[in-house]
């Protein structure tokens, strides 16, 4: 039952009706015993300077960010934790009496979510694609002890430029390609593959993939951070090669998790997480 002593959470978003976090984080809380609600905020571009205030000033105790605010917020913040600044985007953020800080959850998210199958320490990644996404993903490999990690993009230049950002702040080796003849040729003895663009996600299912069968060998991990639908292409294609696939829905998860523990200061169950999120998009 939510009364007045229920602590609020919740998402800002432009959209946020198709949020699959509320559902997700209220089972948790149900299961932990705790006394909070999760709630999706529909704020419009322009409105989050004034929904900002409006979060402090009424006692919200966390949110989730997505887009197109993910940027902005950090104007709003009192303090940004050390890899939210470094990726230069804040997915979640917590409220204490007197400080408002900003975290990153997207790369803790995507790195839990590998290391399910295969440790990054000191490994060869390809991230697909060179915006937000890739560019959380790759700060946190670089942070996790990847060996290599080189950004592939339709448009090279783009991938370079990321690459150059992420050689600023790591010792690693980081370097950029173009999804030409170059792509084939370094995965051969790839790791692992992460795809952070949205092609093949819903409704355009039948994009064709920008890695197939034939570039891929059976110990690559593929990860495709898309979820919907949870079948993509590219794990098809994976799936042809006899590679291991990891599904997009447990960066959601783990990423998701990572928030509530910043929220909580507790852990909640994975099972919890998972049954609820595969009903959502079973339905």
């Amino acid at each position: 039952m939510i009364t007045g002593k229920t602590t609020v959470v919740g998402i800002m978003g432009d959209p946020v009706e198709h949020s699959l976090s509320p559902p997700m984080h209220n089972a948790a809380f149900q299961e932990l015993k705790l006394d909070y609600v999760y709630v999706p905020f529909h704020v419009k571009r322009g409105n989050l300077a004034l929904a900002m205030e409006g979060a402090r000033k009424m006692g919200i105790k966390g949110l989730n960010l997505t887009i197109p605010h993910k940027i902005e917020v950090i104007n709003y913040l009192d303090e940004v934790d050390e890899v939210a600044k470094l990726i230069g985007a804040v997915n979640t953020v917590n409220f204490t009496d007197d400080l408002v800080t900003g975290y990153n959850t997207d790369g803790i998210g995507a790195v839990k979510a590998i290391e399910e199958v295969r440790s990054i320490k000191n490994k060869k990644i390809i991230i697909i694609g060179a915006g937000g996404a890739a560019r959380a993903i790759s700060f946190q490999l670089l942070l996790s002890g990847a060996g290599e990690v080189l950004i592939a993009n339709r448009t090279r230049e783009k991938a370079c430029i990321l690459a150059d950002n992420l050689n600023e702040i790591s010792a690693t080796s980081v370097g950029c390609l173009g999804l030409d003849d170059e792509l084939t040729l370094e995965l051969e003895d790839t790791d692992v593959l992460i795809n952070t663009t949205p092609i093949g996600m819903h409704p355009h299912e039948d994009d064709e993939p920008l890695v197939t069968a034939d570039m891929m060998h059976p110990d690559l991990v593929v990860n495709d951070i898309v979820y919907n639908p949870l079948e993509t292409g590219l794990l098809r294609e994976a799936d042809k090669a006899g590679a291991i696939k990891v599904p997009g829905t447990k960066m959601l998860i783990y990423q998701g998790m990572e928030a509530f523990r910043i929220w909580t200061g507790k852990t909640p169950q994975l099972e919890t997480f998972e049954t609820v999120l595969m009903k959502e998009l079973n339905r």
